[in-house]
């Protein structure tokens, strides 16, 4: 059932998907080729803001910034699994994996790799602030519209 609640948290993650996309990439090796990183990330914080803070807010302040919070981790996860597979795909297409378990491995390291880039200060800035100011929007959206 869509709620008020669940537009705001949706329109809140997409932006911090978004941004938090756009401040990371700085961190990655120069030459890397994004594509569409950053519009994946604002869809993968729509879905994120949508079904799990949009369900969880209506419960008081201190709740809905730590669904906030929850929603940021639960977002990074997915999109590290998402751009983890994305990624040793594309090298197995270019046939760098000898077989299926190296090739598992491989986006295990990865995802790794992508999470040490990830942990700078710009970037959790922008991932938790961005989730606590969302999880107040939505309770806000939530209170100002039952």
């Amino acid at each position: 059932m869509p709620t008020a609640a669940k537009l705001f948290a949706a329109i809140a993650f997409t932006l911090v998907g978004f941004f938090a996309a756009e401040v990371f990439k700085p961190h990655m090796s120069e030459g890397t080729q994004f594509g569409v990183f950053s519009q994946v990330s604002a869809l993968i914080g729509l879905v994120c803001g949508w079904r799990i803070l949009g369900r969880e807010v209506g419960h008081g302040w201190w709740e809905s910034a730590n669904s906030g919070m929850k929603t940021t981790v639960s977002m990074v996860g997915l999109a590290l699994v998402i751009f983890s597979i994305e990624e040793m795909l594309v090298l197995a297409i270019r046939r760098s994996y000898d077989s299926p378990m190296e090739a598992v491995v491989g986006a295990i390291s990865i995802g790794v790799d992508f999470v040490q880039k990830m942990f700078v200060a710009d970037v959790l800035i922008v991932l938790f602030a961005g989730g606590i100011l969302s999880g107040l929007l939505a309770e806000w959206a939530a209170r100002r519209w039952r």
